[in-house]
């Protein structure tokens, strides 16, 4: 059996799926991911994955291309020969125009979460409870379409990863992740930087990541108290220099997800626009900080809609260094 496990949207999205993509290759013989370009690098890093194939959904995508049919073509080029199809999707997505390029591919079985009548276009209409964490909708989802769930349910990449310890030093530092997928999630920078302070001062070593179009930034947040990894370090780079932290400090993105996966303890600086109960690192010791009841709350909004950022800006650097010292003990 060739089974076709789809997830179309951000890193952070695509390893939340991990526990379910293990359990349908548990079962299957081969297991092809179909994902965004958002979501490819984590999808590589994915247990369970055989072959990867990426597609930009006009859909999903924030910043979407034009709908063409040269590219819907290419899709049902790309994905012939599945036996079974799972759309993984979040609460707020449909599973429905995937599933119709999908039959287009000639695909004879899919699956998905859909509240729409979804008539021929799937074969079974999951429902789920809408707040359960992203990895346990997903779960329901395959054990309803017969990949019964695993005993261990943790988020995973895989190993072994590279040795970093050129970039970090020995074990044990905590890391500070400034940068957020979107401005509405993100932890004011000066804060950051205080964070970096605190947390030196407290006898922490604390290293600073981000990618490379956050260099600006973490070379501010991390100052001359922090190591600044801005820019250098791939994504599964980025997973060995979380794995070896003590703690890591994050807001609602990507790389929070892959500390999870790592088994790293979180500190997450949680911006109410999407639900915690859903988005929260799942899996690790967690402390979650910021004002779940702020104006902006369930507004999923990419821009902070309130002046002065208050559901994040209120945490103060002395909190998340606390926080560090709760999730290490």
């Amino acid at each position: 059996m060739r089974a076709l496990v789809v997830r179309l949207d951000n890193l952070g999205d695509v390893l939340l799926a991990g526990p379910a993509v293990r359990a349908v290759a548990a079962r299957a013989d081969e297991v092809v991911m179909l994902c965004g370009p958002r979501g490819r690098a984590a999808a590589d890093l994915l247990p369970g994955v055989d072959r990867v194939v990426e597609w930009c959904a006009p859909w999903i995508d924030p910043e979407p291309g034009p709908v063409e049919r040269a590219e819907a073509e290419r899709l049902v080029d790309l994905v012939r020969g599945a036996d079974r199809a799972l759309i993984f999707t979040s609460f707020h997505q449909s599973p429905l125009p995937l599933a119709l390029l999908l039959r287009l591919a000639g695909v004879p079985w899919i699956g998905g979460i859909s509240d729409d009548y979804p008539g021929s276009l799937l074969d079974l209409r999951h429902r789920c409870d809408a707040d359960v964490p992203e990895p346990e909708r997903m779960l329901a989802l395959a054990a309803d379409a017969g990949f019964p769930t695993p005993h261990d349910t943790r988020l995973r990449v895989r190993g072994p990863l590279p040795d970093v310890t050129a970039l970090t030093g020995a074990t044990g530092y905590v890391v500070v992740h400034p940068g957020t997928s979107v401005p509405a999630r993100a932890w004011p920078p000066e804060r950051c930087a205080e964070a970096v302070r605190a947390l030196t001062a407290a006898g922490h070593r604390v290293v600073v990541t981000g990618d490379r179009r956050e260099k600006e930034l973490t070379a501010h947040v991390a100052g001359i108290d922090g190591v600044d990894l801005g820019g250098r370090t791939t994504l599964p780079e980025l997973a060995a220099v979380l794995a070896g932290a003590a703690a890591v400090v994050a807001g609602n993105t990507g790389p929070a997800h892959l500390a999870a996966a790592v088994g790293a303890p979180v500190v997450s600086l949680f911006a109410p626009t999407v639900p915690a109960a859903r988005w929260a690192p799942y899996g690790v010791r967690t402390v979650l900080l910021g004002d779940q009841n702020a104006p902006c709350k369930d507004s999923r909004a990419r821009v902070c809609p309130v002046p002065g950022h208050p559901c994040l800006s209120s945490v103060t650097a002395d909190r998340v260094a606390a926080a560090v010292e709760e999730v290490i003990a």
